[in-house]
Order: C-alpha cells, then sequence, then structure tokens
C-alpha cells in the first residue's frame, strides 16, 4: 500500500449536477487505513496509512455519492504474521480510528467493525462495536486474513458463535468467504456448503453481503465451485440466502479472458442484478481507485439496465 499523492478534486466538493446515471451510487467496499496499520501490513514505518480525506476526494473524482467503510482491524490478528503486542489494544484502538475518520463525514460514509473471529475477545470486541453509534450498523470478516477453515469444525463453531451474536445486534455481516490462500487452505463447492449449513442460519435476520463475488479478488475455478452453491441455493429459493448480497469488488482483473468475463456475468444473472453491488477495495493503488474499478466492471457483458441496477443498489444497512 501507498500514499495517495495526488487527487485532482477538491475535497468534500458538490458533485457534477449530471452525473452518467450508470455510475455507482455507493461503493460497498473501501478501507481506511491507520498510520500504524499501514506500516504493519506495507513493512513501512513512515507509512502515512489511508484516511477518509484521500478516499472523499477519490469517490468524488469517480462520482460516487457514499461508500461502506470496512475496517482492517482484523489484520492486527492475522495468524501467519508475527503476533504483535497488546493485540486486542490495537484492534481497538483501529475499530475507533475508523469510527472518527468516517465521523468526518456522516453523509458520505458509514462504517463495519472487525477483528480476527476466532480470538478469545471476538464477542467481547463484538459487544463494544454494537454500542459504538458508528461501529454498531455492521461486522466485517475476512476468513481469509483470520485463516478460518471451513474444515475445520471447531473453526466454524466460533464463526458461527460470532455470526449468531452480530444476529442478536442486528448487525449486518459483510464476509470475505475465500479462505487463505497463503496457508493453503480447502476452498470450493465443499466449503460453501459448510457456509450455507452451518454459518448462515446462525444469522438469518439481518444482512449478509460477500465480497468478491465469494473469491478474493480475480475468478478463479475453485471460487466459481463455491459460487455455484449459493448460486443454487438462490436457485431453489433457499431461506438461508434471502438476505444476502454479492460485491464484485475487484473481481474484473485486466488479464481476465472473454470467455472469463462471459463466466462472471452469467454468474451474476444467475445471482440476479438486485443482488450485486459495487466495490472497489482499499485506494492503495490507481487500479483499485473507486473510477477504475467501475471502468473495469464495465468490461462484463453486461446490459446497460444492467449495470444500472448494480449501480442503482441500495442495502438496508446503507439506506441512512
Amino acid at each position: 500500500m501507498r500514499a495517495i499523492v495526488c487527487v485532482m478534486l477538491i475535497v468534500g466538493a458538490a458533485l457534477p449536477a449530471t452525473l452518467s446515471a450508470q455510475t455507482p451510487i455507493i461503493d460497498y467496499h473501501q478501507h481506511l487505513f491507520s498510520p500504524d496499520a499501514g506500516a504493519l501490513v506495507t513493512g513501512d514505518s513512515s507509512s502515512p496509512g489511508i484516511g477518509a480525506r484521500e478516499v472523499i476526494a477519490l469517490l468524488d473524482a469517480a462520482g460516487i455519492r457514499r461508500a461502506l467503510v470496512l475496517s482492517v482491524a482484523y489484520t492486527w490478528g492475522k495468524v501467519s504474521r508475527t503476533p504483535v503486542e497488546h493485540e486486542y489494544e490495537r484492534v481497538k484502538a483501529e475499530n475507533d480510528w475508523t469510527a472518527a475518520q468516517v465521523a468526518q463525514y456522516p453523509e458520505r460514509l458509514h462504517a463495519f467493525c472487525s477483528f480476527n473471529p476466532l480470538k478469545p475477545y471476538a464477542l467481547e470486541e463484538l459487544a463494544r462495536c454494537s454500542r459504538d453509534p458508528i461501529l454498531r450498523r455492521g461486522l466485517k470478516l475476512h476468513f481469509g486474513n483470520s485463516d478460518v477453515d471451513l474444515d475445520n469444525a471447531e473453526n466454524v463453531a466460533r464463526v458461527r458463535t460470532v455470526f449468531a451474536a452480530a444476529n442478536d445486534y442486528q448487525m449486518a455481516i459483510a464476509v470475505h468467504m475465500r479462505t487463505s490462500i497463503d496457508n493453503r487452505r480447502g476452498y470450493g463447492a465443499d466449503e460453501a456448503r459448510v457456509f450455507l449449513n452451518e454459518l448462515l442460519p446462525a444469522a438469518p435476520d439481518v444482512p449478509i453481503q460477500i465480497a468478491h463475488l465469494a473469491g478474493a479478488g480475480g475468478y478463479e475455478a475453485d471460487v466459481d465451485s463455491a459460487l455455484g452453491v449459493l448460486v443454487d441455493a438462490i436457485r431453489n429459493q433457499d431461506r438461508r440466502v434471502k438476505n444476502v448480497w454479492f460485491d464484485v469488488t475487484a473481481v474484473v482483473g485486466s488479464g481476465l479472458l472473454p470467455a472469463q468475463l462471459q463466466q462472471i456475468a452469467a454468474r451474476i444473472r444467475q445471482i440476479g442484478v438486485s443482488r450485486v453491488l459495487y466495490g472497489s477495495d482499499a485506494a492503495a493503488s490507481p487500479v483499485t481507485y473507486p473510477k477504475a474499478g467501475w471502468a473495469g466492471l464495465r468490461r462484463l457483458p453486461l446490459t446497460e439496465a444492467e449495470f444500472g441496477t448494480i449501480a442503482g443498489n441500495i442495502t438496508p444497512y446503507m439506506t441512512d
């Protein structure tokens, strides 16, 4: 991640009066990084992180009015990283810093808190977030970063407890469902069935946003296999997926072949465009800036009407 060093618009300036009808209303997958988190992730102690001011300017450049900010506090509990001292204090500090940044732009930004759901402090932090007026809107879980193994019954049981508690607090859940690539965790149809059978039933009353179209960015065969399980559930009108949405953040990379673009478009139609959300991811590179992300998504062979529906979708947790 590197700092955003040049933004062409004045932060907070009024948006153009004549935005394209195809411009997304909301970017559903944004991240902010405190300087400490930026240093942790990059290894550069001088990292300035990414703040709300920079993201607002990039949203303005794209003509996007609002964004959902998913806290990266979970990264302090990344299992494959050397443990940090006072880990839970770091997690709380990152969530609180994110809330303070978002509070500067209450009409533009909303926030979800986050943490590693396998950690002993998980339920304590969820309870704390549920009492925060900024963070109580929802929870971000990152199975890959947190090394949630969907083939491990103990892991699944602990995550199920977090899902159930979030449901009790009426907090929406955004989940990076793809398991750890670094640790070679299993991922595909079998793991998606665990998610469908064990986790979704624990949170039946709140919206669930599945990130990256059930992947981690890009679109591989294992991701399509996992997504197929959820598509079948939607096709069969399975009530376990009645509140499920899918963001398409970083799915359409520059190297995808025409056949892959067709495959992604077909899956989006099977899901139903009314469930599909635009997202751009952390603004660590021009490739993931909101404007570039939307331009990339437009490479899919979808109709203008379908793009218009995706651009205009508003979830219950972003209605105010």
